[in-house]
Order: C-alpha cells, then structure tokens, then sequence
C-alpha cells in the first residue's frame, strides 16, 4: 500500500500531547504514528525550504537576469494550461502539453528554488513502473554470456518471473484494503457519534453540554469533509473506557499500520534529500564558483531569447502542434 492512497496524506490535526500515556495501547500506537509521520513530513518540509533558501540566495548573485527567467518560465503556464482546455490537441498532445507544464516545474523548482508545488500536484503523474526487458532481449543478452552464467541467469529469470507473478496476485487484494481504508469514514463518524452525542450529556450541566455539543459539531462537520485524519485522531483522544469497542480499536489499528508505511516512505525521502549535490552551481571552490557563474550568465541570456521566441508559439494552436511535433522528433521531453 501506497502512501497516496490515503486520507491521512493530508496535513494532520494538531498533535496530542500529554504527559501520561492515555488511553487503550491501540490508541496509543496511533497517536504515536501520527506523532512520528508529523514529525518526519516537519523534517522534510525544514530541510527543503532550507535547501530553496540557498538555491535563492545564489540565484540572486544572477541578479535581474535570474528573476527575468523565471517570470519568463512562468509565463509559459498560461498558454499550456489553456491549450489543455481549448481541445484541438489530440490525446498524445495532451500529454505531450501536460509534460512540458511539468517538466516546466521542476526547472524552477529544482534549479531557482521556487515553489512549484501547485503545478505539481495538479499536473505530474504517479511514478511509472519499471519496464523489464523484452523476452528477446534476456535472450540475446543471455546467449552471449559463459554456460555457468546463462545458467545463473536463467535462474534469476525465473525466480523474478515468480516474483511478478506474486505481485500481480497481491495488487488486486492491495487495492480491495486501500478501498476499504478509504470507506472507513463512516464508520469512524459512528464511533464517534456513539461516544459524543450531546443526548449523552442530557443531564449534565451547562458548560458540558456546550462542549458536548461544540465537539460534535466538529466530527459532523469532519464528516461531512470526508476528513478522516480528523474523525480518527478525535477517536484516539476519546476516554478509554468508552472507545474499547472491537470496531474502534480495529479501525486504529489498520491505520496504524497504514501510518507506519507511510512513515518509511518520508524516511526514504528524507534520506534522499539529505544527499549532498555535487553539480549544484554554488559547490566547489571560489574559482570554480566564479566560473559557472560567469556561464550561467551566459546561459540565462540565450534562455531569455529562447523563452522570448517560444511564448508566442505556445499561444497559436497551428504553432504549438508544430512545435509539439518538432520535440517528438527530437525525443524531448521539456522546453
């Protein structure tokens, strides 16, 4: 199971603290998952800020000519966008277009540390597995290998064509959990329902039959968002004698164990944008550093000329299909 399949990918409520462990252990686990997933997507959010600060910061010893291009890059979102809602594009061009928005992002982001997160979501499309190779190329690549190896080899192919075939089996059985998961909304809501009705309070006094009924507010209207991340953290802050039901606590549970894979994913990422970059113009010694800014000027001039020269194109329908057409034959895939 993915980490994208899920509700609780959403920016989560605030924290539950509290000096003493409360609650019923399945309650526990669960905040401590949300707890650590917070904590690594803070980590995360930290490090990448810091990392835009310093791409920036070197960006602005451009100077204008920096700034220019990325407006000039920007720019170029416009045309696209309304080129994907204009429908004279073939489903091939639309992909096409949807790629060049993407690919578009990612230059500003990764290269002048803007934040394109807005594109991104709304545009860049989930990982592509990996193809394996074609059956005729194993064979050709195996043929011309030592008897020993073709024998390893062989062996390795079959033990990855079992491995595939595992994984085929499991994915429908992954996709029915990431569906139930998905569904468990409701159920939440019922829990929390039974536990705060404000019927329950009926003879409380004043202050919390107010509370009572300002905290079911809020799961109604949690519901009513589809907000799951909220529905189950008020359900693990619920007193323990009333949210030991079999259900409650199996519903915390399966999202424990969801949390918990989405909290190796973030350690991954985290992991992956700790790595030092060595290309990066602003690493390497003062003369280098001196070098490439003495290029990159260069560089941004004859990009503003391009970036000049395309923004009317991407705005003719007759143009872009041209232009379209010339990065297909070219094998590219960004502007």
């Amino acid at each position: 199971m993915t980490d994208s399949s899920l509700p609780l990918r959403r920016p989560l409520p605030e924290r539950l603290v509290s000096a003493e462990p409360t609650g019923t252990p399945v309650q526990q686990a669960f905040r401590q998952a949300i707890g650590a997933v917070e904590e690594l997507r803070g980590q995360l959010h930290t490090l990448r800020a810091a990392q835009g600060a310093t791409r920036q910061a070197y960006w602005r010893q451009v100077g204008p000519l920096a700034a220019a291009t990325v407006v000039a890059r920007r720019a170029l979102y416009t045309p696209l966008e309304r080129a994907l809602l204009d429908g004279y594009l073939s489903r091939a061009e639309l992909q096409q277009v949807t790629e060049l928005l993407v690919q578009n992002a990612h230059s500003l982001q990764e290269r002048f540390g803007e934040d394109e997160a807005a594109i991104l979501n709304r545009y860049a499309p989930a990982p592509a597995p990996t193809a394996p190779l074609a059956p005729e190329a194993e064979t050709d690549i195996a043929s011309a290998l030592p008897p020993h190896e073709q024998a390893a080899a062989a062996a390795r192919a079959r033990r990855q064509q079992r491995a595939q075939t595992a994984r085929a089996a499991k994915a429908p059985a992954a996709d029915t959990e990431d569906q139930a998961l998905l569904q468990n909304t409701k159920a939440a809501y019922r829990q929390l329902a039974r536990l705060h009705h404000p019927d329950r309070a009926a003879q409380a006094d004043e202050p919390t039959q107010r509370t009572q009924t300002e905290l079911m507010q809020r799961i109604t209207a949690a519901y009513a968002a589809n907000d799951l991340a909220t529905l189950l953290t008020l359900l693990a802050a619920a007193p323990a004698s009333s949210s030991s039901s079999a259900e409650a606590e199996a519903l915390l549970h399966r999202y424990t164990q969801a949390l918990a894979q989405q909290q190796a994913h973030l350690a991954k990422e985290l992991a992956a944008a700790q790595q030092a970059d060595d290309a990066a113009p602003w690493s390497g010694t003062e003369k280098q550093q001196r070098t490439r800014l003495r290029q990159l000027k260069r560089d941004l001039r004859a990009e503003m000329d391009y970036l000049g020269y395309l923004l009317p194109q991407l705005a003719d329908p007759a143009s872009l299909k041209a232009l379209l057409r010339e990065l297909t034959s070219r094998g590219q895939h960004s502007l």
